[in-house]
């Protein structure tokens, strides 16, 4: 994966953050968000008036999702850009977000704002090594999910569009990691994978399991 640009290296000197239970942002994916804590509404207006980028981090325990302060937070976190928002009548938010580039956190800074704001730092990919291997796992991924696509009652052309529309194995494997992935430790321990390859094999293990999972009950019957 490319550096990010310069002008997302200065936001991460001064990042909102939006500590979240069960949500990780994956470059990349789209995240829709729903602010109506009045701490949060404040952040939506304030990002949409600035640079419009926030950290979205999984809180240590959803039980601290309400609490006040600065709960733990995953220090390995997303970072994503408010694509579209809409102010609704009583000034709560509907938000898009993109995912821009996996960060990790280095301090959270003293402010004056209700929100948490921190400065991060980018969180590369490991060099490739064998790029071969790399485009021999991308093709097995697809075609992996093709026959997912196949097999399931609803949702498949829509599956096959959404890897389509991926050109890098990069960019794939984030996306079904967003898309297909629903338990949110994988998800978090697929954030925080830094070897593109292991990423790849996590996924693809993933669309195995669906697939069998579909497959099964048809052959039983």
């Amino acid at each position: 994966m490319a550096e990010m640009d310069a002008t997302l290296s200065d936001t991460l000197q001064r990042l909102p953050m939006f500590p979240l239970p069960g949500v990780v942002l994956f470059p990349h994916a789209l995240l829709p968000l729903h602010i109506f804590e009045e701490r949060y509404k404040k952040m939506a207006r304030d990002l949409l008036s600035s640079h419009r980028h926030l950290a979205v981090a999984l809180l240590q325990s959803a039980d601290q999702a309400m609490a006040p302060g600065r709960p733990a937070v995953r220090p390995v976190m997303g970072v994503g850009e408010v694509v579209m928002a809409h102010e609704l009548p009583d000034g709560r938010f509907n938000l898009v977000v993109r995912g821009r580039a996996r960060i990790q956190l280095a301090r959270e800074l003293t402010s004056e704002e209700p929100y948490r704001l921190i400065a991060a730092t980018e969180r590369l990919d490991e060099p490739i090594t064998n790029p071969a291997e790399l485009g021999d796992a991308d093709q097995s991924l697809r075609a992996l999910v093709g026959r997912l696509a196949e097999n399931i009652p609803e949702g498949g052309e829509l599956l096959r569009q959404v890897v389509a529309s991926q050109p890098t194995a990069t960019e794939l494997a984030d996306v079904l990691a967003a898309t297909l992935v629903a338990d949110v430790k994988k998800r978090q321990r697929l954030l925080e994978t830094r070897d593109i390859l292991r990423r790849i094999e996590l996924v693809t293990a993933e669309v195995i399991a669906m697939t069998t999972h579909v497959l099964i009950p048809r052959a039983t019957n």
